[in-house]
């Protein structure tokens, strides 16, 4: 898909620039002492460099961020994960607008801006991407606790990832979140016999979701898991599929209904309409986004 669609498509594909099926993806990196420094300590690497730069993880080289200060160890690092198509890049605003109070890092998962693309013909699923997420953590939040910022796609790792990991992740704060149910709920909003732009979004979602992205990330359905009482806040566009007036108003409900499912991450969580906003909500209302990780990140201090 390309931006002339994604305006109408993006909180359904997930991805604002979708190269398409015919992606040519870059050989993985394999070397011999990527496995040794993985090894390496996970002390702080990310507690004193401000910049970017490249590190070895898991066997890949993987492009990351880091800005901002903690005033002690327990201070929570925050983690933003942009939404898929895009790099880190796409959320460097908010970073630095957040490094004047937090410790902020970002990452290119595979496949996004400058850190190694997938090996060729694999699919990464999200079992996959979280262990590269950890291993990230490990190097750059080392032992202290983490607030995970996701956009689109981003959100919808991090929600996954989160019950499994609440020995680290103290809070969430989803922008727009991939919903927990896309492919079968897209199947039911938008026909098979649907045309034109209708027909598009469709189509380009379900094969987002299959895998046909930058990420060759399988976007799949299933049950939200719950993360106990983390503080969670969630954000939602305020309209979106103005381009699809025939099925405009059921995309909405769906993809309302599929915020709301989120909700069940924590008991302690948050639905809030970003007003005046589209799918980009860190861009659109920069305020809120803000105000929803410092309320997160608080919540996560005083916790830990």
């Amino acid at each position: 898909m390309f931006r002339t669609l994604a305006k109408a498509t993006a909180a359904i594909a997930v991805v604002s620039t979708v190269a398409g099926a015919g992606l040519v993806l870059g050989e993985q990196y394999a070397s011999a002492d990527a496995k040794a420094k993985d090894a390496a300590p996970a002390h702080a690497a990310g507690a004193s460099f401000t910049g970017e730069k490249k590190i070895r993880v898991g066997g890949h080289t993987v492009n990351v961020s880091c800005s901002g200060r903690s005033t002690h160890r327990h201070e929570p690092l925050v983690m933003l994960m942009a939404g898929g198509g895009e790099g880190l890049d796409n959320m460097a605003p908010l970073q630095k607008t957040l490094s004047r109070t937090h410790r902020v890092c970002s990452y290119d998962r595979l496949g996004e801006g400058r850190s190694d693309k997938p090996a060729p013909g694999t699919l990464q699923t999200a079992d996959d991407t979280g262990a590269l997420l950890t291993k990230v953590l490990d190097r750059l939040a080392g032992d202290r606790p983490v607030v995970l910022a996701g956009h689109s796609l981003g959100g919808y790792i991090a929600a996954r990832y989160a019950p499994g990991h609440t020995d680290r992740v103290k809070g969430l704060v989803l922008l727009d979140a991939t919903i927990p149910h896309l492919t079968r709920d897209m199947n039911r909003t938008v026909p098979a016999d649907a045309t034109g732009v209708a027909a598009q979004l469709r189509d380009g979602a379900l094969a987002v979701n299959q895998g046909q992205n930058p990420e060759q990330f399988v976007i799949a359905d299933g049950p939200v898991r719950s993360a106990g009482r983390i503080p969670v806040e969630i954000l939602k566009h305020e309209s979106q599929y103005a381009e699809v007036p025939q099925y405009g108003p059921a995309l909405e409900e769906m993809w309302a209904e599929g915020q709301r499912e989120w909700r069940k991450l924590s008991r302690d969580s948050r639905l809030t309409t970003a007003g005046g906003s589209g799918h980009y909500i860190h861009t659109d209302r920069p305020d809120l986004t803000v105000k929803a990780i410092d309320k997160v990140t608080r919540h996560a201090a005083r916790a830990h």
